[in-house]
C-alpha cells in the first residue's frame, strides 16, 4: 500500500529524531556541539561552515565524531557534508588522516582524503601515495575499491569535468588482483559528481553536463562512446539521479508513481542487453534506500521495516520482472554496503521481499555480497541462512 504524502513526510521527520536521540544524549557532556551545530542552520553552506569552524578549533577528528552523533534536518546531504570535514582533515593531517576515516557516510571521509592527496600533487605524481592511502582505509574488502571511488571524484574536478582525461587516468589505478576494480570505480566515481557533484568549480560542471547529458538521450554518457564499455553497467548504476530529474520527481516529497516514468527510461533498454538493463533497474534500488530513510546514510543497518518496506514498495513500480529483480538486488546491496553494516539488517530486509521472484533476488544478491565481502571466520555461518535453493550462490561466486 502506498504511504499518504503527509505520513511519509512525518516518517521523513521522525526517522532521524528516532534513531539518534539516544546516540547523541550519551555523547552530549564531551560531544555537546552535536547537540546544537545544526540548529537554526538556513541552508547547507551554513551548515558546512560550521563544521568547518568546529574543525579548525577542536580538531577535525572531534568534527568527524559530532558528524556521526548530531541530528540533521531530514534529506541533509550527509555524504557531502562527510567530504567537508574530510577535507578539513586533510590539511590537518594529511594522507594519515586516512585511518581516522570510518566508513560512515559511505567512505566520504576516505574519499576527501585521497582528493586531498590528487590535488596536491598531481595525477600520476599522486597514484602511488593514493594506492597505499587507500590499502589503511578502515574497514573490510569494500573499504579499499570504494576508496577509487572518490579518487574518481577528485579526478574528474582536477581536469575541468572532463571525462575523457579522467577516463585515462583511472585506467592506470586498475590490478589484476582487484580484477581492475580499481579502475572501475574511479570511473564510477566520475559519473557520479557529473549527476551531482560541482562543487570544486560549478562553471565548468555546468559546462560539463551540457556537454554529456541530454534529454534526447536519457541514458548518456552511459550509452555513448565516451563510457568504455567495461564501465557502461556501473555508469548506469550512479545514472539514477539524473533519470529522476528527467521524470521531474522531487526528492523532498517523492510521488511513487513518477518513478514509473524514471523506470521506462531503463526499459528502453532492449532484453537482449541484460547487464545493462539490470545496471539501469539497479541504480534506482540503491538509491531507494537512503531515500526512504531521509538521507541518513549513517543508520542504513538500523532503519525499520517500514522504511525497508518502502524501498520494496518503491522497486515494485519497475514495469518488467527482471527490472523489480535489478532494482531489490541492488537495494540490498545497499543495505549490506560491502560488509560493512550488521549483516543481520540484510536478511531483515530480504525477509521482508514479497514471496516472489524478487525475494529469489534478494537472496541471490545477498549471497553474492556475502561471499565478496563477509570476513571468511562469518561466512559459512552467514551463508547457512539463505534459503537452500539460493545458497549455491554463496559458495561458487568470488571477488
Amino acid at each position: 500500500m502506498i504511504l499518504p504524502a503527509v505520513r511519509y513526510v512525518a516518517i521523513l521527520v521522525l526517522i532521524p529524531l528516532a534513531l539518534y536521540a539516544a546516540y547523541i544524549f550519551s555523547g552530549a557532556q564531551k560531544y555537546a556541539e552535536a547537540a546544537s551545530i545544526a540548529r537554526g542552520a538556513k541552508d547547507f553552506k551554513e551548515l558546512s561552515d560550521r563544521f568547518v569552524a568546529l574543525a579548525d578549533t577542536k580538531g577535525a577528528e572531534y568534527a568527524f565524531v559530532v558528524l556521526k552523533r548530531v541530528n540533521l534536518p531530514p534529506n541533509t546531504d550527509l555524504h557531502l557534508l562527510g567530504h567537508v570535514v574530510g577535507d578539513e582533515l586533510y590539511k590537518q593531517r594529511g594522507v594519515d588522516g586516512i585511518g581516522i576515516c570510518t566508513q560512515d557516510f559511505r567512505n566520504a571521509c576516505s574519499h576527501a582524503i585521497v582528493i586531498g592527496a590528487l590535488n596536491e600533487f598531481g595525477g600520476e605524481p599522486a597514484l602511488l601515495l593514493i594506492r597505499d592511502a587507500c590499502k589503511k582505509a578502515p574497514g573490510g574488502p569494500g573499504a579499499y575499491t570504494m576508496c577509487y571511488h572518490g579518487l574518481g571524484h577528485g579526478i574528474f574536478a582536477f581536469y575541468g569535468y572532463d571525462l575523457e582525461p579522467t577516463i585515462a587516468l583511472c585506467k592506470q589505478t586498475g590490478t589484476e588482483e582487484y580484477h581492475e576494480r580499481e579502475y572501475i570505480e574511479c570511473v564510477g566515481g566520475a559519473v557520479m559528481e557529473l549527476m551531482g557533484g560541482g562543487g570544486h568549480d560549478r562553471d565548468a560542471w555546468l559546462a560539463s553536463r551540457s556537454r554529456y547529458l541530454s534529454e534526447d538521450a536519457p541514458l548518456a554518457p552511459c550509452t555513448s562512446d565516451v563510457i568504455p564499455s567495461e564501465i557502461k553497467p556501473l555508469c548506469l548504476v550512479y545514472l539514477t539521479p539524473r533519470l529522476w530529474e528527467l521524470a521531474d520527481i522531487d526528492l523532498g516529497r517523492p510521488d511513487p508513481t513518477q518513478f514509473t516514468k524514471a523506470f521506462a527510461f531503463c526499459d528502453a533498454l532492449p532484453p537482449s542487453q541484460k547487464e545493462l538493463r539490470d545496471a539501469c533497474f539497479g541504480g534506482f534500488g540503491k538509491e531507494f534506500i537512503p531515500l526512504a530513510g531521509a538521507r541518513d546514510i549513517r543508520s542504513v543497518d538500523q532503519l525499520p521495516d517500514f522504511v525497508y518496506a518502502l524501498a520494496i514498495e518503491w522497486c515494485a513500480y519497475a514495469p518488467a520482472v527482471d527490472g523489480r529483480s535489478a532494482c531489490i538486488s541492488e537495494a540490498l546491496s545497499s543495505v549490506f554496503w560491502g560488509g560493512e553494516n550488521d549483516p543481520n539488517a540484510s536478511f531483515r530486509f530480504c525477509g521482508l521481499v514479497p514471496e516472489s521472484e524478487m525475494q529469489s533476488a534478494c537472496y541471490r544478491s545477498l549471497a553474492r555480497n556475502i561471499q565478496s565481502y563477509a570476513v571468511t571466520s562469518e561466512r559459512s555461518a552467514l551463508c547457512a541462512r539463505i534459503p537452500e535453493e539460493e545458497r549455491k550462490e554463496c559458495t561458487v561466486l568470488g571477488i
